[in-house]
């Protein structure tokens, strides 16, 4: 945007030694110069050559033609005509001037400078000498500098437009925008018309987040200068910055119109197309930009962040690669290099990235996020917290990051700001505000409504629904029922030892199953046992979200059923893109998707409710026992454990949760604390998640008057050892507002029985759907008062326990939530159901299956 005026022109007087030579040249001079302003450059400059051939040292001759040089870009060719000029007389304050504009466009900003200080000392009220050291110095980044120079310039001449617009912008760069906005108030208020000042005016808006103001002044300046590509590039940001995705694309295709070489409007809409989720059109717009500038280092990592976005992992590390080669100071590069080493499994290399970009710029707050997020993965979540709380200092208003931050503490069962956090969670939920994803929010708020509530601001914000892989091939009505799961836990994952009966159970004369793994491939017994299950096991890890969901539809997938949901390595994205005519939202994530993609949600009427419904974007599917199916192959150990190699006492009673510790919060720590106060004797076993989390509830104990003594941690182990252990507790103790899922089931198939506390969201009611499909409903509490005193009453009356026992060991076997084979007949009829209404064109409704259905 600095503006370099035409060169100095020159009309001088001549000697008059030799007066008839003298007058011929001085009129071949006269003539050349008229010629000259006429535009005439080729003609004017036959005659200079003709009176430098008759007085070589013609100053005016040589000073003009190199001025003509300069205008036809032969700029080595005018910076020695005018240095030529110069060395007959060096007092010609213009000829320093025009050599400076000459040095400048070959791009030596020092030598001009030096020029320009010399027209200044040679004419000390020369505004433009003043103005166009301003130039300069701008160019060396001497911007102190440079504001001196421009002040000098409009002290002569306060009118100068130009001079005020560059103060201005040199304001916006040292961050002094409303002295910047002042600079260009002025310059417009002299030059209505200034297109320049118009788009300076908006940029500078544009930081400041003032989107109103920053559209007014460069919608000015595009209907001041409709050509004016730069304004409508700087209007297509403002829109790109209000989330005017579309609009921000039409102002970028005006200015690369306009100016097809305009790299930076490439860039900018090669970013939008990203955000839009059009990848393979950005890596098309990124790959122009690039042919036109491949030292473009922010194209480059931005090109990377497509190919990751497509699952080119490989590629995009190829691509940031090269924007650090280009810039090897290029913190963002790193940072996004790290995440694809995140994407990659490949933590240590991730964390390796964030630290570098966090070397180079220390405020760069996502990349303390992401590293929060490595560290809390590689076990050290007290180290993960201390980036996080970093990050939170720097900006509260990260998307997720509140939540992420509230996770780790819950991790480390770090309660001090946990009424607070939960007060805060509360109100932005209610208020639209990428808060926290829907995980976290399971743990923290028994209210199904903002439960929905976050799933719709996730589902909108991250995974929207997308443009369909087109028309779905047409399916025979008898044909098999095709149905593909996806997950990333094909292996010894808590997902699949609950599934993996089931796969094996369905009816392979009706249905036809496909998995879809986008998991790590572990080669582990779990993940082979998986894949034997499948008429065909995919890997598709490498594949990107659209091309998953076009092989869906290659495959002629009729139901969809996504197993991860929201939790961790979830791939939402393939559903938005409708991989399937019907998907469904099943066991992996407790809870509504609240995405107008997943059509169903496998449920119970324990689960949800009928009056619940209306806090599910999905029909509920209604299976008559419970709605989680569990495999009744897997073993438990033979050993036999003594409480003393486990830590625990001889004697006393042992209440157990083997829950992860993030679901352990104050009012049912406080519960548990009267517990063990009220039974002599008597510890809690828990699960050693962390050593600060263990830690930590010690000290809580200590603190609600307990010796941290009957805290009694259990480390992990092989899961038929675990199950084992189950023998030695004497009753398990269910967290709230999250409860046991997977553990519970554990618990149950072990012997131990399980006391819930029963809320009203879905996470809050899993334990209660389990223990009534095994004929157990007292064990059910709705309320922390009946919780506390259910388990005082079973702590204290063995009989009455011991009924219990024995019933669960009775049921263990006959129940339907140990019969994977009836489960899948109820969930095959749900299948069926589904699947024809989808071939009749019907929309999805509320569907129960009937316990006579076999």
């Amino acid at each position: 945007m600095v503006k370099y005026p035409s060169l100095a022109r020159r009309k001088t007087a001549h000697s008059r030694s030799q007066p008839a030579q003298h007058d011929r040249d001085s009129n071949l001079f006269a003539q050349a110069l008229a010629l000259y302003q006429q535009g005439q450059l080729v003609q004017a400059q036959a005659m200079l050559q003709l009176v430098q051939q008759s007085q070589p040292r013609h100053f005016d001759a040589l000073h003009l033609l190199g001025v003509i040089a300069a205008q036809n870009k032969q700029l080595d060719r005018a910076a020695q005509l005018i240095s030529s000029a110069i060395a007959i007389k060096s007092s010609s304050s213009e000829a320093h001037l025009n050599l400076g504009h000459v040095l400048m466009q070959i791009g030596l900003p020092a030598q001009a400078l030096d020029c320009y200080e010399k027209c200044i000392a040679l004419n000390t009220k020369q505004a433009g000498g003043h103005y166009f050291c301003g130039v300069a110095l701008q160019a060396l980044g001497r911007l102190e500098d440079a504001l001196t120079s421009y002040g000098k310039a409009l002290a002569i001449n306060s009118g100068d437009a130009l001079a005020l617009n560059n103060q201005g912008i040199i304001l916006m760069e040292l961050q002094r925008l409303a002295e910047a906005l002042a600079c260009f108030d002025q310059a417009i208020a002299i030059r209505s018309d200034f297109t320049e000042a118009h788009l300076s005016r908006g940029i500078a808006f544009r930081k400041l987040k003032h989107y109103d103001q920053a559209l007014a002044s460069l919608r000015r300046a595009t209907e001041i200068n409709p050509n004016f590509a730069e304004a409508h590039f700087g209007l297509g940001n403002v829109l790109k910055d209000t989330k005017k995705l579309t609009q921000s694309l039409d102002s970028y295709d005006i200015a690369i119109t306009l100016k097809p070489d305009f790299a930076q409007a490439l860039h900018a809409k090669g970013i939008v197309l990203h955000e839009l989720g059009e990848f393979e059109a950005s890596l098309e717009t990124l790959n122009q930009a690039l042919s036109l500038r491949p030292d473009f280092s922010e194209a480059h990592s931005d090109r990377g962040n497509t190919l990751k976005a497509l699952l080119h992992l490989k590629e995009a590390l190829v691509a940031y690669n090269q924007a650090i080669t280009l810039n090897p100071d290029y913190a963002t590069a790193y940072y996004n290099r790290g995440n694809v080493y995140k994407d990659l499994h490949q933590p240590l290399l991730a964390l390796a990235d964030y630290d570098k970009s966090l070397q180079l710029q220390p405020d760069l707050a996502y990349a303390l996020m992401n590293r929060g997020m490595i560290l809390t993965e590689l076990r050290q979540a007290d180290k993960g917290l201390e980036s996080y709380d970093l990050a939170f200092a720097i900006d509260q208003q990260i998307p997720w990051l509140f939540g992420h931050r509230l996770h780790t503490q819950a991790k480390l069962c770090q309660w001090i700001e946990f009424q607070l956090s939960q007060l805060k969670l509360k109100e932005g939920l209610g208020q639209d505000k990428e808060l926290a994803p829907p995980f976290t929010v399971l743990g923290f708020i028994d209210q199904p409504d903002l439960q929905y509530q976050a799933s719709k601001i996730y589902a909108a914000a991250c995974h929207p629904l997308v443009a369909g892989v087109g028309n779905f091939p047409i399916r025979q009505a008898d044909a098999k029922i095709r149905v593909g799961y996806y997950s990333a836990d094909f292996h010894n994952h808590a997902t699949a030892y609950l599934m993996a009966e089931l796969f094996e159970a369905h009816d392979a004369q009706g249905f036809e199953l496909y998995g879809f793994s986008f998991g790590p491939n572990t080669q582990d017994a779990m993940r082979a046992r998986c894949a034997n299950a499948f008429h065909q096991f995919i890997d598709v890890s490498s594949r990107s979200d659209l091309e998953v969901a076009q092989l869906s539809q290659q495959l002629g997938i009729d139901i969809a059923v996504d197993l991860k949901g929201y939790t961790q390595n979830a791939r939402p994205g393939i559903f938005a893109h409708r991989c399937a005519p019907v998907q469904i939202n099943y066991l992996g994530y407790p809870g509504t998707m609240g995405a107008p993609y997943i059509d169903y949600i496998i449920a119970d009427k324990t689960i949800i409710p009928p009056e619940n419904q209306q806090y599910y974007s999905e029909q509920v599917v209604y299976l008559p026992h419970s709605y989680q199916v569990n495999d009744s192959k897997r073993k438990i150990s033979e050993r036999v454990f003594t409480k003393a190699e486990l830590g625990l006492p001889e004697a006393g009673f042992v209440f157990c949760c083997f829950n992860n510790n993030w679901k352990i919060l104050p009012q049912t720590f406080d519960i548990w604390m009267r517990l063990l106060q009220a039974l002599e004797g008597s510890v809690l076993w828990l699960l050693a998640d962390n050593p600060t989390a263990v830690t930590n509830l010690q000290k809580e104990a200590l603190a609600r008057g307990v010796e941290p003594s009957r805290l009694v941690f259990a480390p992990r182990m092989p899961l038929d050892e675990h199950l084992a252990r189950h023998r030695l507790a004497d009753l398990f103790i269910d967290t709230f507002p999250c409860n046991a899922h997977t553990t519970a089931s554990d618990a149950l198939w072990a012997g131990l029985p399980v006391l819930t506390r029963m809320g009203q969201s879905f996470a809050s009611r899993v334990a209660g759907s389990l223990l009534r499909a095994m004929d157990l409903p007292e064990l059910i509490t709705e309320t922390a008062q009946d919780y506390e005193a259910k388990a005082l009453e079973l702590a204290s009356k063995p009989e009455l326990l011991n009924q219990i026992k024995n019933r669960l060991q009775a049921n263990r076997n006959t129940s339907p939530l140990f019969d994977a084979k009836l489960f899948a007949r109820h969930l095959e009829a749900a299948f069926a159901e589904m699947h024809q209404r989808s071939l009749s064109g019907k929309a999805p409704v509320v569907i129960e299956v009937s316990t006579h259905t076999h």
